[in-house]
């Protein structure tokens, strides 16, 4: 009998759930995608809200010598976990049409992913956005997008389901059907929006400029729309880029490096530029 690549090996998958709630529908999501994998495979699951990460103190210290974070919290556990992991079902709830914010509080650590990318580069990943009022999702899914973009892995698949009560995601034919695209995409065929979008990333978020103007909220790029017809977009890409390959994302991570040596020259400059602007009336942590 002769076992294809894709059932050979026993994958090891990673879901990162971006929920407050256990048991609540980002979690339960990820799991009905887990199921209905065609792979034989081990699921991990990671919940973003038990692990201590702090805000990242911009210092770049991750970009240089070992390249690990200093700061002494879960980071390295969670950047362990992602390793490891052969392919990433990311699942976020919305909160006041956002993303969940612990799925924000990872992503702005993530100057110290830039040390794993030889581990992270083109992970496979499938995302889901989880509302409980249709329609009422926000930015939801495109935060999801941008976390696995920007820990550049191969997004092959995202969408929104909507459940409002904890358990109602399996309940919701729709929500299965997403599931089951999931499943089928993560070590499969990439699946892209079905209406227009961006033909650098696959983002379908645009802000609408002047001139008939637009620039992608994905990969941040811009260009022009095309109304004559079928709705499409002409987007170029910029000079700097942050994920659109694996040299541009070397070519970040150095140009980072350089500005944190940039940052020492100017260093005196800068110095007297905020000296002007010391001092302050602040509101104070438990004080009334």
């Amino acid at each position: 009998m002769i076992i294809s690549d894709r059932q050979q090996t026993t994958k090891k998958i990673l879901g990162i759930i971006a929920s407050p709630r256990k048991l609540g529908n980002s979690e339960i999501i990820i799991k009905e995608i887990s199921r209905r994998l065609p792979e034989e495979h081990e699921l991990k699951l990671l919940r973003l809200h038990d692990f201590n990460i702090e805000p990242c103190r911009a210092c770049y210290k991750c970009l240089f010598g070992e390249e690990k974070c200093v700061i002494d919290d879960d980071i390295l556990q969670i950047h362990a976990a992602v390793s490891e992991a052969d392919a990433l079902i990311v699942a976020a709830p919305t909160y006041f049409l956002a993303p969940n914010a612990s799925l924000k509080r990872l992503l702005d650590r993530g100057l110290s992913f830039y040390g794993l990318q030889e581990k992270m580069l083109g992970k496979p990943a499938v995302g889901i956005a989880v509302a409980g009022i249709k329609g009422k999702e926000g930015h939801t899914l495109l935060g999801v997008n941008n976390f696995l973009k920007c820990i550049l892995a191969d997004l092959k698949y995202s969408e929104v389901i909507y459940s409002a009560f904890p358990g109602e995601a399996a309940l919701s034919d729709e929500n299965l059907t997403i599931a089951q695209t999931a499943a089928d995409s993560l070590f499969g065929a990439k699946v892209l929006p079905a209406g227009p979008h961006c033909p650098l990333c696959g983002g379908d978020s645009f802000r609408f400029l002047a001139d008939n103007k637009v620039q992608c909220l994905l990969c941040s790029n811009r260009g022009t729309i095309n109304t004559s017809g079928a709705i499409s977009f002409d987007i170029q890409k910029d000079n700097h880029e942050l994920f659109l390959s694996s040299d541009v994302a070397k070519e970040h991570k150095e140009w980072l490096k350089e500005m944190k040596l940039r940052f020492f020259e100017e260093l005196p400059n800068l110095k007297k530029s905020r000296d002007l602007y010391k001092g302050g009336d602040f509101v104070q942590p438990g004080k009334k």
